[in-house]
């Protein structure tokens, strides 16, 4: 197999080991049918009275599906916002584990398009804001969440318009505003963020399943955190609207909404009614990576799951650990070119500040790395894009060119290390799509600059357009893109870099 095979084929079993039917099935348990309890994880929740499903988020059709066989005759309904068209691409994928049984008791809502919230998903919000607000002390609230459930739970505080919080949003993405940026400002303008779904649902019993998309698996971020009390205020949200030169533009509803002091919630303090459990993580999606890597002989190091910050800076971080790897498998990691890579590294890690990285660690264990085996180095997390162009493409798509084109510049500057090996650079959004297109991700090389230029493509003019993909697409008839088609989860991105020794002849 190539490398891109290898590359290919871990990427796939990282999203495999995440699927929400996988997931579900370990984290949740219905036990006894005189006197039945639910089992999460061991938790016990007696089932007193009525037992009712909600959920939001890209995995969450997968997630109630297999919520619905292990519940059985005990739900009573349940309803879930899914992202449009979720279900006719599931059911063209042949991926029916993931959809509802005919006459099934979970209503289905579709709406967000491009992971942007609209009118379908505010009704889907609606929707279950009225279930919540109609429980009892006896009820039971199964609460399934996962990445894009910011998008699907609109619901704003009035007067608020959704179009204006859109709006918002938007603007605060094209500035390069960090995934929990957004959620903090989403959630603070909302009524069902923030704990707000738990507050309505007081005082039934809220049990919360979560697949995470966020860097740390913060509760009270990840969709937005409607079910965790909030460890943001309002002053928060005004900060980071001040950071990105909002404050003074924003329409007179936001603005009264702010301008608000918060109402105390109706539920206990401490959440007691609530019991939240993570049961999918990057975290777990690259321990399987670095299972089926090391099985297929290779030396195998995972850098982080929490990488994160502009997408230009981690394209940089990269390339220095392919120079490194390279150097290492020259023989020379330990003479002035090393010491001048580790020196970058460390230089690039506290730019970037990527929480829980042990760098210094990390480096130590990248010594003394031979030709003798291939390596492989595992990543995830989520970077971000400051847009300057009109093009098409996401972030995925945009850090496997910025490498590219950084081990392009490399191998101009110095390639004696570079040449001597094989290397594949793979970046991929686990939830199967990468910004507006159909691809996941990309695949680079450092031959990747040279071959295009070949071709009449001048990757720089493409990147200062933020147009990726279509380059990619114009590249070598798309071969570089990852296209999985939607996989029905959704564990931030993953990222792969494989070095061997380049075969002699």
């Amino acid at each position: 197999m190539s490398l891109r095979e290898h590359a290919l084929s871990l990427f796939r079993s990282a999203v495999g080991t995440v699927r929400p039917a996988l997931m579900l099935k370990s984290a949740l348990k219905l036990q006894g049918d005189g006197c039945p309890q639910l089992l999460v994880k061991g938790q016990a929740f007696p089932v007193k009275r009525d037992l009712y499903l909600v959920g939001f988020g890209k995995a969450v059709l997968g997630m109630a599906a297999a919520a619905e066989e292990i519940l059985g005759d005990h739900l009573a309904r349940g309803i879930i916002n899914v992202p449009l068209g979720i279900q006719s691409s599931l059911q063209r994928a042949g991926m029916q584990e993931m959809l509802l049984k005919p006459h099934s008791k979970i209503q289905v809502i579709e709406g967000a398009k491009n992971n942007l919230p609209d009118q379908a998903a505010l009704k889907g919000a609606v929707a279950i804001q009225e279930l919540a607000e109609g429980l009892t002390v006896d009820d039971l609230l199964l609460v399934l969440i996962s990445g894009g459930g910011s998008a699907l739970l609109p619901a704003p505080i009035p007067p608020i318009l959704l179009e204006e919080k859109e709006k918002l949003t938007k603007t605060l993405a094209s500035r390069g505003a960090a995934i929990q940026e957004l959620n903090i400002v989403r959630k603070t303008l909302s009524l069902l963020k923030g704990g707000g779904l738990a507050r309505l649902a007081y005082p039934a019993q809220v049990v919360s399943l979560i697949l995470s998309d966020v860097i740390g698996d913060p509760l009270d971020i990840i969709a937005s955190g409607p079910t965790a009390a909030s460890s943001h205020s309002i002053q928060d949200c005004l900060q980071i609207l001040t950071k990105y030169n909002l404050l003074q533009s924003l329409p007179q509803s936001v603005e009264t909404v702010l301008s608000q002091s918060p109402t105390k919630p109706t539920a206990p303090e401490d959440y007691s009614h609530v019991c939240n459990v993570i049961i999918g993580s990057n975290a777990l999606a690259l321990d399987e990576a670095k299972r089926q890597a090391e099985g297929l002989g290779y030396t195998t190091l995972i850098l982080s799951s929490a990488i994160c910050g502009e997408v230009g800076c981690v394209a940089a971080l990269y390339c220095q650990l392919v120079r490194l790897g390279c150097l290492s498998f020259a023989g020379l990691g330990e003479g002035p070119q090393g010491d001048e890579a580790r020196g970058n590294l460390l230089q690039l890690a506290a730019e970037l500040d990527i929480p829980g990285l042990n760098l210094a660690k990390f480096l130590q264990a990248m010594r003394g790395l031979g030709p003798e085996r291939p390596v492989c180095i595992l990543a995830g997390g989520e970077t971000t894009v400051q847009l300057q162009g009109t093009g098409k493409g996401g972030r995925n798509q945009e850090l496997a060119l910025r490498v590219g084109l950084g081990l392009h510049r490399a191998q101009a500057a110095d390639g004696r290390s570079l040449a001597r090996c094989d290397v594949v650079f793979l970046s991929g959004g686990t939830d199967g799509q990468d910004g507006p297109t159909e691809a996941a991700g990309a695949f680079c090389s450092p031959e990747l600059v040279c071959e295009a230029q070949r071709d009449g493509l001048d990757v720089e003019a493409f990147l200062n357009n933020n147009d990726s993909y279509t380059f990619f697409s114009q590249f070598q008839g798309g071969r570089h893109l990852l296209v999985t088609g939607l996989t029905g989860t959704n564990v931030m991105d993953i990222q792969a870099i494989l070095i061997r020794a380049m075969e002699r002849s």
